[in-house]
């Protein structure tokens, strides 16, 4: 158990485990990767953290393949039921950047700020109206999603840019009387500086992880 409980009423949000495109820093998006060896091990891990760290009541999870592998292996280590699917957490769409390699996505696109892709602002909006969804409606819950939705949702709800997120890792969010979600856990291998507002705060996660 953490120095810090966790506040009755949070959610925790997972990143899918590692890829072979992760590790080729290819853009995935909506393309259809899945977990290689090492992600597979991550998302065991994961579980093995959330244990230690709280009692969690279920898992949601993105559609895409890396991300509902994940979940089944965190809800089968954490004695959960199956996952439960969201579209809401689904990565963001890169349009015609998916499959390049990010140096020559943003080399074209500065910002990646692709035409015919979900804009970041898109991709914030619908991120945060999913976590804001889950912490009204499913408390405890686990949920796993991708690394471009995951720290567009933080940044829109801190009001600054957030770090990238890793694979494996997991960020705890809990519900602020006053106003957007607001993390209260210190939990294992915890790292991350504060966000203001959001002071969203790192979990720990296994090596070789990769931001997008």
């Amino acid at each position: 158990m953490s120095d810090s409980p966790i506040p009755h009423g949070s959610i925790v949000v997972v990143r899918h485990g590692e890829t072979d495109w992760n590790i080729g820093r290819r853009i995935q998006g909506r393309t259809e990767i899945p977990l290689n060896d090492t992600g597979r091990a991550q998302a065991r891990a994961a579980a093995g953290i959330l244990r230690e760290s709280g009692s969690w009541t279920r898992v949601i999870a993105s559609p895409l393949g890396r991300a509902a592998e994940t979940a089944r292996i965190i809800a089968e280590g954490l004695g959960l039921p199956a996952p439960s699917l969201d579209d809401g957490v689904l990565e963001r769409d890169f349009g015609p950047a998916e499959g390049l390699l990010v140096a020559d996505a943003a080399a074209r696109w500065p910002g990646l700020d692709v035409p015919g892709a979900e804009t970041l602002v898109e991709l914030a909006e619908r991120g945060a109206h999913a976590v804001s969804r889950h912490l009204q409606e499913a408390p405890g819950a686990v949920v796993v999603a991708h690394g471009a939705l995951i720290r567009a949702t933080l940044s829109r709800l801190s009001g600054q840019a957030a770090p990238r997120i890793l694979n494996g890792e997991a960020w705890v969010l809990s519900p602020h009387p006053d106003g957007p979600p607001t993390s209260a856990a210190r939990l294992p291998g915890d790292t991350a500086a504060p966000l203001t507002r959001a002071l969203v705060r790192r979990l720990g996660a296994p090596e070789m992880q990769h931001a997008i």
